[in-house]
Formats: C-alpha cells, structure tokens, sequence
C-alpha cells in the first residue's frame, strides 16, 4: 500500500489494496493526510483491520466495530452510542493498542469519568456513568467475540455509577380530565394528548401517525413506525421494539373525536403525518395545561405511565395491558407491581380452607 505526495493540494494520500469479506480484491484511496507520517499511521492500522489482528490501535479498532454494528442499530441508538464512543473513550483510548489496554488502564478511565464536575461543579449522572462504562465493555466484548481479544479489561475493573430509577409519576383519570379541558382550545394539541393518554402510545408513536393508520369501522389504530427528529430532519423508524408493532382498539369517543380531527386537515393526504408538530411544542403545551388546570407537571411518556395504571385499577392483567401497549407482559408485572392489587389475603384464606378440608 504505496503512500503518495499529492502536489496539487500540499498534501498525502495512500492507495489500498485489499480483499472483502467476500474473497474480492478492492483499492481504497484514502486523502488529505498533511504529513507523510500520518499517511503512513493510517495505512499501517488499515493494513492490521483488514487482518484483525489485534495490535491495532482502539482508534482503528472502533472502526471496525462501527462497520459492524452501526447497519444493525437504529439511527438514534447509534447516534448515542457515537457520541460517548468520540467524545468519552476515544480521547483516553484513541491511541494505545487494543490488546494492551489493562484493567489499569480502565479503572484510571472510571477514576476520571468519576471526577469529572461542570461548570457548577456538577458530577455525571449515576446512569450516565452506567452508560460509559457499559458502552466500553461493549467494543471490549466485541472484540473477544469477534476478533479473539484475549479478555475483556472493562469487565474485570467491574462496573461503574448504577441504574437509577425515574420516579414514576401518573394523573388520575379526574386529573387527566381537567387538563384535558384546559387543552381544548387547541384542537391540535386536545386530540394529541387524548391519543397519548387513552391508548398509551409513546410520544414518537403519537408523531408518526397518519390517517392510513385509523380502521374507523372497526375503530382501530394501527402502530407501525416511529417519528424522530434526526440531523434537522424528520426520520420515520420503525418502532422500538418488535412487540411494538400492535392494533389499538380506541373507545368509541376517541374513534369518533379522531375521525373529526383527520375531516378537519385540509388536503391531508393518506401518508401524511397528522401531528406535523415538535416533541418541544407538546412538551410547551404539557407545561401550559398542568398549569392552567392546577394539576402536577407529569412528562408526556409518564400519560403512558397513567393509561397503564388506570388499566391495572380496571382489573386488567399484565398480559393484556403488554399486548395493549406494545411491552412484554414480564416488564409490565416488573415496573408495575406495586399497583396491582395484593393476592396475598385471598392466597392465605384459600390455604386456610385448604388445611381444614
């Protein structure tokens, strides 16, 4: 792989040749190197990637990661993801060599991440420090699996910050009524939040709908996609999960009060969204309707929060209310246990019962 002077621009480049995953022979030309010591770093790490062998730098070894797993992840998980890889580890582990990195060298990582205080002398977020560490021992993992990494320093140093809890907030059905009041005088942002609340769709649900979504005979809504606002652009994703992919059977007032709404759109399309607004602008008008309405500031997911609540409060069982709301029925009984009424009295009666027969 021959490193080259291109005069015309001042700078280096290097022409690569190499064989895909398929057995194919490719070139890559790779340009704008200013030295000829640089040109020649980057043809050295991408002569070790195209071999894997391990004494590449962590630098050249998240690229590979990123060719990897950055086509199997949504574009906002990855984002995320990016972020902390650029901003958090690589600065530390950009330039040392993967298979040299120890659980030293880790635990000094952790040590900083730990000591870190903004300007208001603020530390990171226990579950952000979670999600630091978890995202090292991820490319860590990536490389034992894949690429016969010896072991997985992040693992051994063990984890750092821990996973905290979101309290989690809900209105009453009578507290949803009076701010759903409040909100009438926007049309917009009533139907908005009546969909959010009455059928327990996440926030980026709510955004993607469009009226090829509504069956109004059979008073459905189908859930298929997910709205995200990505690089200044409005992104339709699938949603988050496979289990998310649902049919909502709405009562008959939210049937006919959606119905209304979509007749009111003028020159709406089938494919067009119907809430053509910002999670920012329903964020504005959660603040003006809790206010107005003298109700507590809940977040808009936690309306999500209040559906599954007032479905528990009817008696409905876990199963039901996953199917309902595109979770699985484990993580309904996990985070909402404490709601679900106790079977613990009529459990000891009935062993009661049981002794004496």
């Amino acid at each position: 792989m021959p490193v080259f002077k291109d005069e015309k621009r001042g700078t280096w480049y290097v022409m690569a040749r190499y064989c895909d995953w398929t057995g194919a022979r490719r070139q890559k030309c790779k340009r704008g190197f200013p030295t000829k010591r640089d040109a020649q770093d980057w043809e050295h790490g991408f002569k070790l990637q195209t071999c894997s062998d391990l004494d590449m730098t962590f630098e050249a070894f998240v690229e590979l990661y990123t060719k990897d797993k950055k086509p199997r992840l949504k574009e906002n998980t990855w984002l995320t993801k990016d972020n902390i890889i650029q901003q958090k580890i690589l600065p530390y582990f950009g330039k040392r060599k993967i298979s040299e990195i120890t659980t030293k060298d880790v635990i000094a990582w952790q040590n900083e991440m730990l000591a870190y205080r903004d300007e208001k002398r603020k530390p990171y977020s226990q579950t952000y420090l979670k999600s630091l560490h978890n995202q090292l021992s991820a490319i860590f993992n990536h490389a034992v699996r894949y690429y016969d990494l010896r072991s997985n320093p992040a693992a051994k140093a063990g984890n750092m910050g821990v996973e905290e809890r979101k309290e989690m907030l809900f209105w009453t059905k009578a507290e949803y009524q009076r701010f759903a009041d409040a909100m009438m005088d926007k049309p917009l942002s009533y139907y908005a939040f009546e969909m959010l609340y009455w059928c327990g769709i996440r926030e980026g649900e709510l955004l993607a709908l469009t009226p090829s979504d509504f069956d109004f005979e059979a008073g459905t809504v189908r859930i298929n996609k997910s709205y995200q606002r990505l690089h200044g652009e409005d992104v339709i994703t699938t949603p988050k999960t496979p289990k998310s992919n649902r049919t909502i059977k709405m009562p008959d007032f939210l049937r006919d009060e959606m119905k209304d709404y979509i007749g009111m759109l003028y020159g709406v399309k089938k494919k067009d969204r119907i809430f053509t607004v910002t999670k920012s602008y329903l964020h504005h008008e959660m603040d003006r309707g809790a206010k107005e309405a003298g109700v507590k500031r809940i977040r808009i997911h936690d309306l999500r929060h209040s559906h599954i609540s007032l479905l528990i409060d009817m008696g409905f069982s876990a199963v039901a209310i996953a199917d309902r709301v595109g979770h699985e029925s484990i993580d309904i009984t996990y985070h909402y246990a404490h709601l679900f009424p106790s079977k613990q009295t009529e459990m000891a009666d009935k062993l009661n019962m049981e002794r004496g027969s």
